[in-house]
């Protein structure tokens, strides 16, 4: 056997690389006879299960690509596999194979290939099929950028529409004043500061700040603040969930990204009110309102989805029959595309598009390329396509970075064209006269700045901001402000003890919820299994321990071990040395289409005592609010959930949030993956880990390889 492929064929025995990347080499040695295109094929294929969708050529300094670094070898090893590899010319080995189609757009911008397994674009090698989903992709969502037509009468309507949605409310501001002068009184720059954050100023210069000072002081509720719609015009002003929703209202295709409490859903509700009015007034005629479906990647997103644009629908300051047009339950992709049992593929696609007019996609940083692709794939030519997601958090767990691709072009800034029309719907005559660069993609984006959640008193949102600043200063000096909604705590033996019991006492509460029935308040009965469960699931879900790793003392399944023994010590289980108990939480780790049940999904084993013979059962919460129950001999596969890995909780939230990061630096602990963690966090985190560890963690971005960016700027 050739060196090269032996060299693969090591790597794969040691796990560095997986069985499925030596393979495809020998595959393609066997077809093409050359070891070199046989070794950069493993090389591909191992990159793309590291997330990347190709391999480039060259890094960002031009210098040729490091391969022997790419599988892992350094020092020795990699000094003898780059003696045999630097006589190799690459660029010359892929433009001459037959068995490596060439990339080149057509006139028409279109992009065709034979069928070959390697697709290189004089850059970038990748595997056929991530090819063609990076290049039809890149192509229907340029084509879905393209601007809608708005006639001036649909521009002035739209903009009443959008001020009637987002009209001003001064309660916030109101509430932080009053709430201010209670704990010891404001300075006028600190009152005026309140104004120009509450009401999203950007432009004071021209403010009359005496008469705005006289209105603040003489207030006695918020009513009473009513004066600054004049003193304080929307023209200095922009409010960026009213910008987001101009910007879907001029697009096909909308990105709305911002980080926890930045209002996305708050923001797709007023939208999705606008687009139903929009529809409307463009077509009289319509009878129905246009058919609106809400997605998610997993079962939990979706849940938590449903759950957050019920109660905006609920406060939106429209009529009766325009709140019943926009959809409160949401589904997953998979369940929206129809899964095929036994099948990669779904029952919508090009050929058998989905029935809709707007689509929304929530918490798309977790849609991985070929799940982007498919659904894209499956849109009518007319439909609408929206994201919500946080460009920040973690990538997908499968390959590429669609969202942070997208997102990327927000550095354009707006085109002109589109400044002067956001100007026009939203009373922002700063957004006019763009002199920036713009982009078809980079005009359908808004990213949210400003969180509701959590304020200046609130020390997850300063730590989320510190961590994504990379800086190890502004670290610092968050945890010197004593916030008391955060904690940090060293990886000791003590409060690693600490740690397992706060674990045990938190779990305790949703297992004394289904030690028994009890009795329903409102008809004195006995509540059912599956009322017991929903109220076990919900108690479990308050909090959760979130991990960076899988094994060791520091990692999921360790953890998970180690509380359950600490449960069985203060008797709040029994699981008589049995894998399944009452009150053991699982999670789904794969896809079962033909149960409904999907990857992420948490389910609590409860012993179904209504039987006429107990037995144990696994109920689940689906997205609808409904609760599912199965046989545990029927339950895909699954793992223990006490503590779950930070990427498997993305979509996720917890009223308290402990994260736990291992002793040594890793390449595993990016700033991505730290802000995930601590944005999991509602009202409390508590953070156990090495302190130079964070530090060092928040410096390392990921970075994944695709030419999907690149692409978009056609």
């Amino acid at each position: 056997m050739n060196t090269l492929l032996e060299t693969l064929q090591r790597l794969a025995q040691k796990g560095s690389i997986r069985q499925l990347d030596y393979q495809l080499a020998r595959f393609i040695y066997s077809k093409s006879q050359s070891a070199e295109l046989a070794f950069i094929t493993g090389v591909i294929s191992s990159e793309l299960g590291k997330g990347h969708i190709c391999l480039p050529l060259a890094d960002a300094h031009a210098q040729p690509t490091d391969l022997a670094a790419k599988l892992g070898l350094f020092g020795e090893a990699a000094l003898e596999l780059n003696q045999q590899l630097i006589a190799v010319d690459w660029q010359a080995l892929l433009t001459q194979s037959i068995w490596v189609a060439k990339s080149y757009a057509n006139q028409d911008g279109s992009h065709h290939v034979a069928g070959l397994p390697l697709v290189f674009d004089g850059e970038r090698v990748y595997l056929h099929r991530y090819w063609h989903y990076e290049v039809t992709l890149a192509e229907r969502l340029v084509s879905f950028g393209t601007p809608m037509i708005l006639k001036p009468t649909d521009v002035q309507k739209l903009s009443e529409l959008l001020d009637h949605l987002f009209a001003r409310s001064y309660h916030f501001l109101y509430s932080a004043l009053s709430k201010a002068s209670q704990l010891g009184g404001l300075t006028q720059v600190q009152r005026q500061q309140m104004v120009c954050d509450h009401l999203d100023v950007v432009d004071n210069s021209q403010l009359d700040w005496s008469a705005i000072e006289q209105v603040l002081l003489q207030a006695t509720r918020a009513e009473q603040l009513s004066p600054l719609d004049e003193l304080v015009p929307q023209s200095v002003c922009v409010n960026w969930q009213k910008v987001a929703a101009a910007i879907a209202l001029t697009k096909r295709f909308a990105v709305i990204s911002g980080g926890p409490g930045t209002g996305k859903t708050t923001t797709v509700t007023k939208l999705l009110a606008a687009l139903i009015e929009q529809a409307q007034h463009v077509d009289s005629s319509a009878i129905t309102a246009p058919t609106i479906k809400l997605v998610a990647p997993t079962g939990k997103a979706a849940a938590r989805l449903t759950e957050s644009i019920g109660k905006a629908v609920a406060e939106l300051p429209v009529s009766p029959e325009l709140k019943a047009a926009i959809p409160t339950e949401s589904s997953t992709i998979h369940r929206l595309l129809g899964a095929l049992p036994n099948s990669a593929e779904f029952r919508h696609n090009q050929s058998n598009p989905l029935h809709l007019d707007i689509l929304v996609v929530d918490e798309a940083s977790m849609v991985d390329l070929s799940m982007m692709y498919k659904l894209v794939d499956a849109l009518p030519k007319h439909a609408r396509l929206i994201l919500l997601g946080d460009k920040d958090q973690l990538a997908s767990v499968e390959a590429g970075a669609v969202l942070g691709d997208i997102c990327s072009f927000s550095q354009y800034g707006y085109s002109a064209t589109q400044g002067d029309l956001i100007a026009q719907l939203s009373g922002y005559s700063s957004l006019a006269n763009s002199t920036q660069k713009g982009s078809r993609v980079g005009d359908s984006l808004c990213m949210l700045q400003k969180s509701y959640r959590f304020d200046a008193r609130s020390g997850i949102g300063q730590l989320a901001k510190a961590v994504n600043s990379g800086s190890a200063f502004k670290l610092d000096a968050v945890w010197q402000r004593d916030f008391d909604d955060i904690a940090q705590y060293p990886l000791d033996m003590q409060h690693y003890n600490q740690l397992i019991q706060t674990m045990v006492s938190e779990y305790g509460g949703y297992l004394k919820r289904i030690a028994k029935r009890e009795l329903n308040a409102n008809t004195q009965q006995l509540e059912s299994v599956t009322e017991l469960a929903k109220a076990g699931l919900d108690a479990f879900a308050k909090c959760r321990l979130l991990c960076a790793i899988r094994e060791g003392d520091f990692g999921v399944n360790g953890l998970n071990q180690r509380i359950e023994r600490a449960l069985v010590a203060r008797k709040l289980i029994q699981t008589q040395d049995e894998l399944w108990y009452h009150g053991r939480p699982v999670m789904i780790t794969r896809n079962d289409h033909a149960l409904g049940l999907y990857n992420g999904d948490i389910g609590i084993c409860i012993l179904d005592d209504s039987l006429e013979e107990p037995r144990l059962k696994v109920f689940f919460e689906l997205p609808d609010g409904s609760v599912k129950s199965v046989l545990p001999s029927r339950v895909p596969e699954h793992e223990t959930a006490y503590a779950m890995t930070i990427h498997k909780s993305q979509g996720s939230e917890f009223e308290f949030t402990l994260m736990i990061l291992p002793k040594e630096f890793s390449p595993i602990l990016t700033r991505e993956l730290i802000y995930t963690g601590i944005t999991r966090a509602k009202k409390r985190l508590a953070m156990y880990v090495q302190a130079d560890v964070v530090k060092r963690g928040i410096k390392v971005m990921t970075e994944r390889a695709s030419g999907l960016a690149e692409r978009l700027k056609s």
